[in-house]
């Protein structure tokens, strides 16, 4: 094994994904939960057409491979004038892909909050929009935690597939190294080693987030 190159590599690989695999991630993910909860509350809604229009959203890109998202956003829209640099068409790829995903782990949360809970909050005479806010969010929020956060471990590995559209973040920056070192299974390697460490970074974080929520529940 040639140590040197894998020091070497090291630090790119790092900045790599300082730079670009987590920002990616955070930004992809914080507007895709946006997305979801806008979804998830259309799936709900009583008015027939905008529920369909989610539940029509969500089968397309739970149907599709996010491979194919982003080759539409980024390869496809320009044949109808339509051209998006790099880093948007991930970012709008990935937020939509989360938004489809996480719209029915909120949608479930929502649902299993006790229907009491809503009788509750009209008793007092709180509106359906004030008593979804203060009373059942909240606590759906707890709820959807552990498979948002898997979510999330999930949408920072996909990252890798960006390098297909030009997005220099790590795995980019692993396949330049390796092109130029001739070294492909080092790189590779290291670079799938990197991946596992932030993801077992996560992991770390999330169980130490949904303990806490345990308590503050209990």
């Amino acid at each position: 094994m040639d140590w040197d190159l894998v020091l070497s590599s090291l630090g790119p690989l790092a900045v790599g994904a300082i730079t670009g695999t987590i920002p990616l991630a955070l930004a992809s993910f914080a507007i895709g939960i946006v997305i979801a909860l806008l979804a998830a509350l259309a799936r709900l809604s009583p008015r027939w057409w905008l529920s369909g229009i989610a539940r029509f959203y969500i089968s397309v890109i739970r149907g599709t491979p996010l491979i194919v998202q982003l080759y539409v956003i980024f390869f496809g829209l320009p044949s109808i004038d339509v051209i998006i640099d790099p880093w948007p068409s991930a970012i709008i790829a990935l937020s939509l892909n989360v938004g489809g995903y996480a719209a029915e782990v909120i949608r479930a949360a929502i649902l299993s909050i006790p229907r009491g809970q809503w009788e509750a909050a009209y008793m007092i005479g709180m509106p359906r929009w004030l008593a979804l806010r203060r009373i059942i969010l909240p606590q759906a929020a707890r709820v959807s935690v552990p498979p948002l956060s898997n979510t999330f471990i999930s949408l920072v590995k996909d990252t890798a597939l960006c390098s297909l559209i030009l997005v220099t973040e790590m795995f980019r920056i692993a396949q330049q190294i390796a092109a130029f070192s001739n070294e492909f299974l080092l790189l590779y390697v290291e670079a799938a080693v990197l991946y596992w460490v932030i993801c077992l970074v996560l992991s770390a974080g999330q169980d130490r987030l949904e303990r806490r929520l345990e308590r503050h529940v209990a």
